[in-house]
C-alpha cells in the first residue's frame, strides 16, 4: 500500500510518501514540505498548496491519501488556514478517485508511538525510527506527514474489515416490513 500523508498548513504543508503493509518493515519513498509567503493573497497560497500536491500525486501515484483532521484551536486564523490547505489536498485527491482517509492528530500520536499525548520531538523520533531513516524529516510537518502515512498504512487494514463486517451485518438483517395501509373510503362516497 502507497500513502501519501499530508499535514496541512498554509505556511507549511507537510507531505510524505510510504510503502508497505502492517506488521512489516516501510518504507519512505519521498517527504518534503510544500511552502507559500505568508504575505501572499490567500488565493495565490491555495494555488501554491493545490500544484505542490499535484507534482506530489503526479510523482509518487499513492493508492491513498491521509490528511490530518482538522481540530479546534484557540488560534482561529491558524485553524482557517490548515483547514483550507486540508480541503486542497483532499479535492486534489479526490478529483483523481483517490480514496481519502482523515485522522486526527492524537489517533496519528497513538498509532506512531503509543500515546495520543506524545510531542512533535518524540514523533519525529518514532518516524526516524519506523522509517530507518538516519535523522528525524525536517521540519517537523514533514514527519507529521510520514506519521500520518504510516498510522494509515497501520489503521486501514482494521478499519475496512470493520466497514465490511458493518456491511455484511446490514445485508443480512432482517428487514422490517412495511405496514399495511390503514383502508380508506372509495372516492366520491360520502357518509
Amino acid at each position: 500500500m502507497r500513502v501519501l500523508g499530508v499535514d496541512p498548513g498554509l505556511t507549511r504543508c507537510g507531505i510524505g510518501v510510504v510503502e508497505g503493509v502492517a506488521g512489516r518493515p516501510l518504507t519512505m519513498l519521498g517527504v518534503g514540505v510544500v511552502r507559500t509567503p505568508a504575505n501572499a493573497e490567500l488565493g495565490h497560497r491555495l494555488v501554491a498548496v493545490e500544484q505542490g500536491i499535484e507534482q506530489w500525486l503526479d510523482e509518487h501515484r499513492p493508492q491513498y491519501v491521509a490528511v490530518e483532521r482538522v481540530f479546534s484551536q484557540h488560534n482561529v486564523r491558524t485553524v482557517m488556514g490548515t483547514a483550507q490547505a486540508s480541503a486542497v489536498a483532499i479535492l486534489c485527491a479526490s478529483r483523481r478517485g483517490i480514496p481519502v482517509a482523515l485522522h486526527t492528530p492524537s489517533e496519528v500520536k497513538a498509532a506512531v508511538t503509543g500515546s495520543g499525548r506524545a510531542d512533535k520531538a518524540q514523533v519525529g523520533a518514532m518516524v526516524t525510527r519506523l522509517l530507518r531513516l538516519a535523522e528525524p524529516p525536517r521540519p517537523a510537518d514533514a514527519a507529521d506527514a510520514l506519521a500520518l502515512a504510516i498510522c494509515h498504512v497501520w489503521r486501514a487494514p482494521a478499519q475496512n474489515r470493520l466497514q465490511q463486517a458493518v456491511a455484511l451485518h446490514a445485508s443480512k438483517a432482517p428487514r422490517t416490513p412495511k405496514a399495511p395501509k390503514a383502508p380508506t373510503a372509495p372516492k366520491g362516497r360520502t357518509t
